[in-house]
């Protein structure tokens, strides 16, 4: 899990974000947008204050999920984090 927290907090780095965002606090939020849904594409948004927005891309599956892409939407800034680049 650590890997992933590390992974998450990096590719958000890399777009600018000039705040710190806690990795697993992250992660916790977009998978709390797959639970209880059946297999599929999904667009969510995640409002975690009046200036704060998550937008994004996932699918889900059985017993996981795969997050394509999410717009931290921050202060009217957007920032684009691609899960899926290499």
């Amino acid at each position: 899990m650590e890997e992933i927290v590390q992974l998450i907090e990096a590719r958000i780095k890399a777009t600018g974000y000039p705040k710190e965002i806690d990795g697993l606090e992250f992660y916790k939020d977009i998978s709390a947008e797959s639970e209880e849904k059946e297999n599929g594409d999904y667009l969510f948004l995640v409002k975690k204050s009046e200036t704060l927005i998550y937008e994004g891309s996932m699918t889900v599956f059985e017993d996981e999920f795969d997050l394509h892409y999410v717009d931290i939407i921050d202060d009217g800034q957007t920032y684009h984090v691609d899960f899926d680049a290499e």
